[in-house]
């Protein structure tokens, strides 16, 4: 590609930096866009009632004539979640490895856009030309099948993405991190390096995930005589395949519940990324031919989500498993920050039941420690640094990692989501303004029909409950002819406080004859002047606040 020295590249993350969730980024040369994942990330404490959050993706929707594809690097939540959300609004190719493009599917599938959407696999050293850039996927390994790191040529020169990575010399599925590759491309000369952080905090290699199958061997070998149920993140699919592995050596059925699990082992059985040997899986219904020792349960609910299979056993909801004493659950997996009380509320649940709860040492990460990070480096040798992928902490501690190789302060970029990064062979710096970002709420079939006004009155309905005033006033005259009548839910119990009810109901006909004497008649005043008074008395008595909704009928 020939040098312009007039046009720089630019990087503007819209989403999965200062979290560890809904990662997607935006390179944008000249008239040229590509889109490396479009992810999700589940909803924090205070969102009540969301079931997720999506990226916004106003700077697409606006430049959408640039837009030419989505790069995906591999097929977890927090790189596709968001896909089926976002390709309606911007509906673009998708290239990805062929796991991911399967488990995309999947997506697309449950949203009826398989037809609407155009969707290529790629093979790992393939490239493709999208306008002015040429991406190349790169193996590397992670804690599911065919993750890619990308190099992307742009006429501004080549920035490397690493995607989520680790180096596993032995994986348990395909061929190592193609290492030989990053140094190849280091040695044309690369201008960024955005390397995944996630782990930038430890010291030391991540562990190969074939060490967790011989500790997997040993737990089935010393719980012999007990039902084992396993609860692991339902990606995963090398820990399944290790599991199944293990199982089938020791003569066990495997049942695999929870719908995510179902979906991703059939996509990946389907795909032949995960081998299952004859009539070791079987249905749940089938459970009731076996005794407790012939059976392994491999479930979603590793990090306490509530609606898991694993979370309704314990919490006696499950309709075809009950938790027994002397089961042995297995959590195959380490708490996301700021899942950790769920987790330990589930184990807790567990052991009270007499099951045997095993969670330390069953599990290895799928992202590179410091060790890892620094061979990246040395092989890329980037021109620029651009921690990418984890909490802000994480980015920091990467940027230690680069400033301990020599990178100097001015040549490491710790982002944040909207920031935009302008970048060539003669420098680079971050833009005065911002791309638009945000988080879109996902509830039920609503997407970005919750704000944060709607999750301040569900906070606020949640800690002090609601007051309904109903009132009747004649059409002309204004007069009271039925109520105040005063509904509370979630407020204070009604039948204990009976005393309280009826002095409230007195504060809100005061302040009704108040306007009427006045002659007040407007009533979007008269319900103001109900609310002050009955919200002020309420807060005097209880010293609480809760949402006091007056409706007014007219006869």
């Amino acid at each position: 590609m020939k040098k312009d020295n007039t046009s720089k590249l630019k990087i503007i993350p819209l989403g999965g930096l200062e979290q560890i969730g809904m990662n997607i980024t935006v390179f944008e040369y000249e008239d040229s866009i590509i889109v490396v994942d479009c992810g999700l990330a589940f909803p924090e404490d205070d969102m009540l009632g969301i079931d997720l959050v999506i990226p916004d993706v106003t700077y697409l929707k606006n430049n959408i004539d640039k837009v030419k594809g989505f790069v995906i690097t591999h097929g977890h939540e927090d790189h596709i979640g968001a896909l089926p959300y976002v390709l309606k609004e911007v509906n673009v190719p998708v290239y990805a490895t062929k796991l991911t493009i399967g488990l995309i599917e999947n997506k697309l599938k449950e949203h009826g856009m398989l037809r609407t959407t155009k969707r290529k696999t790629i093979r790992h050293g393939q490239s493709i030309n999208l306008g002015a850039f040429r991406i190349e996927f790169i193996k590397t390994n992670h804690s599911i099948a065919d993750a890619a790191a990308l190099a992307i040529y742009s006429p501004a020169g080549i920035v490397v993405h690493t995607g989520d990575f680790k180096v596993d010399y032995t994986p348990v599925f395909g061929d190592a991190i193609d290492l030989q590759r990053f140094a190849e491309i280091g040695k044309k000369g690369v201008l960024a390096l955005m390397c995944d952080s996630t782990n930038a905090e430890r010291p030391g290699f991540t562990m190969s995930e074939r060490t967790v199958g011989r500790t997997i061997d040993g737990l089935f070998a010393e719980h012999r005589n007990s039902r084992i149920i396993i609860a692991t993140f339902a990606s995963n699919v090398d820990r399944v395949q290790q599991i199944i592995y293990s199982a089938y050596k020791f003569g066990r059925k495997v049942v695999v519940e929870g719908r995510s699990m179902v979906n991703v082992i059939s996509t990946a059985q389907e795909l032949g990324y995960i081998q299952i040997p004859e009539n070791t899986l079987i249905d749940i219904e089938q459970m009731k031919n076996y005794t407790d020792e012939q059976l392994v349960l491999i479930t979603t609910g590793s990090q306490g989500e509530s609606m898991a299979a694993l979370s309704r056993m314990a919490a006696h909801l499950h309709k075809k498993v009950s938790i027994k004493p002397g089961d042995t659950v297995i959590f195959s997996s380490n708490p996301i920050p700021g899942n950790e009380k769920a987790v330990s509320n589930i184990i807790n649940d567990l052991s009270e039941q007499g099951a045997d709860v095993i969670f330390q040492n069953v599990h290895v990460s799928g992202h590179a420690c410091q060790e890892e990070i620094k061979l990246i480096y040395s092989l890329v040798k980037p021109k620029y640094s651009i921690p990418v992928h984890g909490e802000y902490r994480h980015l920091k501690a990467h940027a230690g990692i680069a400033e301990s190789l020599g990178y100097a302060k001015d040549h490491i970029f710790l982002m944040h989501s909207g920031d935009v990064l302008s970048l060539d062979d003669n420098g680079a710096e971050l833009a005065e303004g911002q791309a638009p970002t945000g988080a879109i709420m996902v509830d039920g079939l609503g997407v970005g029909d919750v704000g944060n006004i709607v999750l301040r009155d569900r906070q606020h309905l949640s800690e002090d409950g609601i007051m309904v005033v109903v009132l009747t006033l004649e059409k002309r005259s204004n007069q009271l002819l039925a109520g105040p009548d005063i509904v509370s839910r979630g407020f204070v119990y009604v039948r204990e406080s009976e005393d309280l009810m009826g002095e409230a109901r007195g504060v809100v006909e005061e302040a009704l004859d108040s306007c009427l004497t006045r002659h007040i008649s407007d009533w979007g005043k008269i319900k103001s002047a109900v609310k002050d008074a009955l919200g002020d008395f309420v807060w005097k008595r209880t010293k609480r606040r809760p949402m006091i909704l007056p409706i007014i009928m007219e006869a």
